[in-house]
């Protein structure tokens, strides 16, 4: 019997090499937990995330359906936002778990507090938060 959908969701995947560490990265670094997953025998994953209420999608590259990961491309095709409470304790923990930093968390003169990783996959990942009126 189907699950009953009360409303539409929109969740990213992100396609990567990889997919099993890519996984593994995500949980260390932003504390994501695992929903689903499914692997093949040659070791390709699809797995469906959650950081708080938010669910993502990741999955190994498939080149033959035209699913290409930034590593293939030369360069992610979006960033992930992620909106939480303390930037910079998640942007710390991310750089621990084999993030590189592109830019630091800092306030930024358009009201939010937010840094930037580049995670070992090639996606990008805005950490931040919203700041209180001046």
């Amino acid at each position: 019997m189907s699950q009953e959908i009360k409303q539409p969701t929109l969740a990213p995947m992100l396609s990567v090499r990889r997919g099993a560490r890519a996984v593994e990265f995500y949980k260390a670094a932003f504390g994501a937990r695992e929903l689903f997953k499914i692997e093949a025998p040659d070791g390709a994953v699809v797995a469906q995330l959650a950081i708080g209420q938010s669910e993502f999608w990741v999955s190994d590259e498939s080149p033959e359906h035209l699913n290409f990961s930034p590593e293939t491309l030369g360069g992610a095709t979006a960033r992930m936002v992620l909106v939480l409470e303390n930037p910079d304790a998640v942007f710390a923990q991310a750089v621990t778990a084999g993030a590189k930093s592109v830019w630091a968390v800092d306030d930024q003169d358009y009201g939010w507090r937010v840094g930037r990783v580049v995670d070992p996959f090639g996606h990008h990942w805005e950490i931040g938060k919203p700041l209180s009126s001046r």
